[in-house]
């Protein structure tokens, strides 16, 4: 939905995308697979989660705070891109946990850490694929705020004030 945003209201409304993806890029592309480089083990893995966690919790709370409706919609938009990322957390946890069930239950010490390494990277896959597809949508979202869109979803669940609409 195409609304009658001010500019300053566009530029506002493209800082919660552009947090997203800078925080995407630097704790899951850029902090994961430094800490797998540096062989920290899979304790390291929990620096990365924490500070992806921390941005998830800002964006969550800043999509609760009201001001301005076009700015709040895409704080709200980018919570439930969030949340996708969240749900490829927690298919890499499980499979994380799979992997150390099937690690812990081989005889052979070699055979564990084989298994272990194997799988743990395969874990990881799930959220590599969430953080590339969120990535992209929060992208493409920057230019919707630029051209003062609104998904038509979102307006519907969340109706836009009188003036705001041509």
């Amino acid at each position: 939905m195409k609304t009658l945003a001010i500019a300053s209201e566009r530029k506002q409304a493209q800082n919660p995308h552009n947090l997203f993806v800078a925080g995407v890029f630097a704790f899951d592309l850029l902090m994961t697979p430094a800490v797998l480089g540096l062989k920290i083990g899979m304790i390291g893995l929990l620096i990365p989660l924490v500070c992806s966690g921390g941005l998830l919790a800002y964006i969550y709370t800043r999509s609760c705070k009201e001001t301005s409706w076009f700015v709040d919609m895409h704080w709200r938009l980018t919570w439930k891109r969030s949340r996708l990322l969240l749900l490829g957390y927690s298919i890499s946890a499980f499979l994380v946990l799979v992997a150390w069930l099937l690690s812990t239950i081989s005889g052979d010490p070699h055979m564990a850490s084989i298994v272990w390494t194997a799988l743990t990277r395969v874990a990881l896959m799930p959220t590599l694929i969430f953080v590339l597809f969120t990535s992209v949508l929060e992208a493409s979202s920057i230019a919707q705020a630029a051209n003062g869109e609104v998904p038509d979803k979102l307006a519907v669940k969340y109706p836009p004030p009188a003036g705001l609409i041509p």
